[in-house]
């Protein structure tokens, strides 16, 4: 077996997987809500945003910083709005684990 086949199998376990399942089945919900939709893309490109200051090496905003943390505790008010974040941090995790476990794996040639 290549390493692009492992990488298939991984993939539809990824898409197979509870998390992937409940990330995509409240986000395609809540996508369908147009008022719902915008306020969290707006949350999202904020967030985005900072997170790429962050990742620059760049001072983030405090302005956009105290904006996103009081975006966030208007959003999550709304109980389909509060899945939507807590399947989403679940499903980045899950993600993140698998990239760990990636990277340990070949980090003696990188």
């Amino acid at each position: 077996m290549t390493v692009y086949d492992e990488v298939n199998n991984l993939a539809k376990a990824i898409k197979d997987s509870k998390e992937y399942k409940e990330y995509k089945t409240i986000k395609d919900e809540l996508m369908k809500t147009p008022e719902l939709k915008a306020k969290v893309d707006e949350f999202e490109k904020i967030r985005y945003e900072e997170q790429l200051l962050a990742m620059q090496g760049e001072q983030q905003s405090a302005e956009k910083m105290k904006k996103l943390q009081e975006l966030y505790e208007i959003l999550v008010q709304n109980p389909n709005i509060k899945e939507y974040f807590e399947k989403e941090v679940r499903f980045n995790v899950m993600i993140a684990d698998v990239n760990k476990i990636i990277g340990e794996a070949i980090k003696d040639v990188l």
